[in-house]
């Protein structure tokens, strides 16, 4: 096993005695002081959180496109309301294999038309570097694995953009005709023929309108050495609306509130179809035909009608969870084992009062709400469940009763107009 790695922020994180756990080979920030603390900054406030650990990969080049498009999962003609993928837009999917299982799950960036820039999970640069190079063949492509070149950090939460819009040049002209999914400027002026867009210390920064919380905010990217300049600036001009740093288990409670999958834990070594994320298929017709030839396509539709396992979101009534240590199991109503459970976290921002999912973001919360947590999560199992059904998830020491739920934590900021917030 290799020498676990850092991120360029560690030495900020130590300093701040920030608990640490491995995680994708990067020794990183779990929390500083208060998960829940951190978890309700990004629902009411503004959290940041250091995400250097994840991979990217530059694909340039005449052939750039195809070759994404044969390899990556969404139809990238298709990728953006029907329309294709441009400039200035990204678009998340999955790599799948020949047998339709998750390699990795992915954003994909058209910076201009022959320039892409592809963010995957953490230590998985190489693999899906490899991956895509394995199916160039004839294809004019280069492929560039960036892998711990880049600072990543995300700043999420309702206070995000008054953030970002301080830390920018020309803040309010760079935010307010951005929609969610988009981005601006890039790491590497070199490469980048337009508009750039450069922070008040003079970095050039790619800016997306992204996250994986579920809440509004922003994905910024930045050459390495620059990371700790970007974080300390953004904690300068946050400091007065309580900018919290955030570490990755308020980030796990949030993505799993938000419905947001953990690739090769929610997604991984099985068919990728039934679950609540198969939107990122091509589908032509939805359950029949796809519209683009993709690497796992005659696995998945060899596949279709027939597949009997699935993936489903669940909520619990109060924030008692199963320890995922013990592998815990589902069982039906009659005490039978069904499957296994994927995911399990406590989301902190709600409460079910009355068989109704509040959020602290709910207008129509109840007076002097105050949310005391529900676990929730996914689960994996081998028969079709209607929503509101009821399962159970069992553990060495406790057996919990869960509903199956379309969604879980209600109404969320990321996709809503960004103006409300400057």
């Amino acid at each position: 096993m290799g020498e676990v790695k850092k991120t360029p922020l560690f030495s900020w994180h130590r300093e701040r005695k920030a608990n640490f756990s491995e995680f994708g080979g990067y020794e990183m920030p779990l929390w500083y002081g208060s998960a829940r603390a951190e978890h309700l900054s990004v629902l009411t406030g503004a959290g940041i959180f250091d995400t250097s650990h994840m991979a990217a990969i530059l694909l340039r080049g005449v052939g750039a496109r195809g070759l994404l498009n044969r390899c990556f999962s969404r139809d990238l003609e298709r990728a953006i309301r029907g329309g294709p993928l441009v400039e200035s837009r990204l678009v998340y999917g999955v790599f799948l294999d020949e047998d339709a299982h998750v390699i990795d799950d992915a954003i994909v960036y058209q910076v201009e038309d022959e320039l892409y820039f592809v963010v995957v999970n953490a230590s998985m640069g190489s693999t899906i570097a490899s991956h895509l190079l394995s199916h160039r063949g004839d294809a004019q492509v280069e492929i560039e694995d960036m892998t711990d070149r880049l600072g990543k950090i995300d700043l999420q939460g309702p206070l995000a953009p008054r953030i970002i819009e301080r830390a920018l040049k020309k803040g309010r002209r760079v935010l307010e005709d951005m929609p969610y999914f988009s981005f601006k400027g890039f790491f590497d002026p070199s490469l980048y023929k337009g508009e750039g867009v450069e922070l008040i210390n003079g970095v050039p920064v790619l800016l997306s309108r992204s996250g994986y919380t579920g809440e509004i905010g922003f994905e910024i990217y930045c050459l390495a050495k620059d990371a700790l300049s970007v974080w300390e600036l953004l904690f300068e001009v946050g400091e007065e609306l309580g900018l919290m740093p955030c570490g990755l288990a308020a980030r796990d409670s949030l993505r799993a509130g938000a419905c947001l999958p953990l690739s090769h834990q929610d997604i991984g070594h099985w068919p990728f179809l039934n679950n609540p994320w198969d939107f990122c298929l091509p589908w032509e017709e939805y359950g029949k035909s796809f519209s683009k030839d993709f690497i796992g396509r005659e696995a998945l539709e060899s596949l279709l009608g027939s597949y009997s396992t699935y993936t489903y979101p669940f909520l619990a009534p109060d924030l008692r969870k199963v320890n995922m240590e013990d592998e815990p199991r589902v069982l039906d109503e009659e005490n039978r084992p069904i499957g296994r459970v994927l995911t399990c976290v406590t989301d902190m921002g709600i409460s079910v009062i009355g068989g109704k999912v509040y959020s602290v973001n709910s207008e129509d919360k109840p007076e002097g709400f105050r949310p005391r947590g529900a676990a929730c999560g996914f689960v994996l199992v081998d028969r079709e469940l209607s929503h509101g059904s009821s399962v159970f998830l069992q553990d060495s020491k406790r057996t919990l009763k869960v509903t199956i739920v379309p969604d879980i934590r209600p109404h969320r900021t990321a996709r809503m107009d960004i103006k409300r917030f400057l």
